[in-house]
């Protein structure tokens, strides 16, 4: 029995799955859940501090969720004084804050000690309620995990886990000069694996992972890849680049007209939250050597970096700016702060390319919103990235993280305009696959499988 669960909410749920049948009694999914997202709220706005894909992951799914008939009540810490203790976020999805430790200047390393607080403020929310109100438990990343742990056990319901990004991949491919996670994170991590009911994985690699580093049981984990609001990214109509018979501006140049960037130049845009992990220092270096070895070059060239200092870049907040007078790009390169969800797809129509240099990427969500508008990403091959992105037809994948490397790629979009279009009209086709309806789907029949063994495991101990 448990070798036929684990193959229908591990492998058949990466892709549109049929729905879940399971012998004996008909399985039910879950009619609320209790969402947790201890160190990051899904009303900030991503690409700043802790804030990033995790954050639009938990949005999208909790709305796609309230879509198919399941509630979601989402936990998370409150960060500011004055803030209601209830905020619906969309029909069907309720954000709790909870107050846990002082509300600002707190690190995500402080956290930790917060944590019972946190549990305390979700117990609390709790026994205002009838016995039975929640069905489940799902909580993202590690922190969230011990509470889950927790609330799971005392409700009586499963716990479902997100990982998200792990200690011990983290620190197996770090940054130069990035910090290690510390040993208590990677404890941590390894209560859940073996506490939760199913660990939900993003690619069938973070699935591995699980298991080879944590020692998760496969038939525990399923492979859910995350999604993209297509409503949202999607290219613009004739997104050619140039102007459009008569006059009339294409998408690209649209999109470039509305950011005021220049309509004929090459434009690698870099978007995500500036620390030492996501390596835009790398793209910043690959410009130089493109300019070094093409002076030329310099007029036609625009480097956006669009996101705010995250992580162990909150120390040093201007040192992409340094590097880049040192490096002698300062000219080229225009830092721009964390836009909303809009804007960025309105910055991913008018680059030429993507660049996502990261050192881990648990899947890369911003690849697949970038590709879904129509515009190719050059990434680093680690992680998620290469389910991501299609080496060679979408994109391309590059190993290591040698800026050299990098402008050897781009040098190929510079000599062959005509790649940017038919590349990204192939990944705009690819992102299709990545809708968050599917993943919502796939992780319903994670959340109805886990109660279904939930239950049957207490029939047989009760037994």
């Amino acid at each position: 029995m448990s070798q036929y669960v684990s193959r229908l909410t591990g492998t058949l749920a990466a892709a549109a799955t049929p729905r879940l049948r399971l012998p004996g009694s008909a399985p039910r999914k879950p009619r609320r859940i209790a969402m947790l997202s201890v160190h990051t709220s899904p009303l900030h706005q991503p690409g700043t501090g802790d804030a990033g894909g995790m954050n639009v992951y938990i949005v999208e799914l909790a709305k796609r969720l309230a879509a198919i008939n399941i509630e979601v009540e989402i936990f998370t810490r409150a960060t500011t004084g004055g803030l209601p203790a209830r905020v619906e976020l969309a029909p069907g999805v309720l954000v709790r804050h909870v107050d846990a430790g002082p509300y600002e200047g707190l690190a995500k390393e402080e956290l930790p000690a917060q944590l019972c607080a946190f549990t305390h403020g979700v117990m609390q929310a709790w026994a205002g309620q009838r016995p039975g109100y929640y069905d489940l438990v799902h909580s993202h990343y590690w922190l969230s995990g011990h509470v889950g742990w927790l609330a799971a056990q005392r409700w009586g319901v499963p716990l479902v886990h997100a990982m998200h990004t792990m200690a011990k991949v983290k620190n197996a491919s770090l940054a130069e000069g990035d910090t290690p996670e510390p040993a208590a994170r990677v404890i941590g991590e390894t209560q859940i694996v073996r506490a939760a009911d199913r660990l939900i994985a993003n690619t069938a690699e973070e699935a591995d992972e699980l298991v080879r580093f944590y020692e998760a049981d496969p038939g525990n984990v399923a492979v859910v890849h995350p999604g993209v609001n297509l409503d949202r990214f999607r290219p613009s109509p004739k997104d050619t680049g140039t102007l459009r018979p008569g006059g009339a501006p294409s998408g690209r140049a649209a999109a470039r007209a509305r950011l005021g960037l220049p309509q004929d130049a090459f434009i690698p845009l870099f978007a995500g939250r500036i620390q030492p992990l996501k390596a835009p220092d790398v793209l910043l270096r690959a410009v130089a050597v493109l300019l070094a070895e093409d002076p030329s070059l310099r007029t036609k060239l625009v480097v956006p970096v669009v996101g705010g200092p995250s992580g162990s870049g909150m120390a040093k907040p201007e040192k992409l700016q340094k590097l880049a007078a040192r490096l002698g790009i300062a000219d080229v390169v225009r830092f721009r702060p964390p836009v909303g969800q809009d804007r960025l797809a309105d910055w991913f129509r008018a680059a030429s390319v993507l660049v996502m240099p990261s050192y881990s990427e648990s899947f890369g969500l911003v690849a697949i919103e970038a590709q879904a508008t129509g515009t190719p990403v050059v990434a680093a091959a680690v992680g998620g990235l290469p389910v991501a992105v299609r080496d060679g037809r979408t994109g391309f994948l590059v190993e290591g993280h040698d800026p050299a490397a990098y402008a050897r790629v781009l040098r190929r979009f510079v000599d062959r305009p005509a790649l940017v279009d038919s590349m990204g009209e192939a990944a705009a086709r690819h992102a299709q696959a990545f809708g968050w309806d599917t993943a919502a789907s796939a992780t319903a029949d994670v959340y109805t499988a886990a109660m279904y063994e939930h239950r049957r495991h207490v029939r047989s101990h009760h037994g």
